[in-house]
């Protein structure tokens, strides 16, 4: 698996409302392989609290891990 310059791990599970309701476990990469690249504001989201689950899901995964 390619990891991008930035890649991020799922840190709970969720359904991605803005790709196609894409579902992510913890544990995995995301984004998923051949999906499209999540915006800034996306990231932002996803790593912060303003999102569904009120809770980080994402967090970035620095080289080496």
């Amino acid at each position: 698996m390619v990891m991008s310059e930035t890649s991020y791990k799922v840190i709970r599970a969720f359904k991605d409302l803005k790709d196609e309701d894409i579902i992510y476990h913890v544990g995995e990469l995301y984004p998923k392989d051949g999906r499209k690249k999540p915006t800034k504001t996306r990231i932002k989201e996803l790593s912060g609290d303003k999102n569904a689950h009120g809770a980080p899901i994402i967090e970035e995964v620095k080289a080496g891990e």
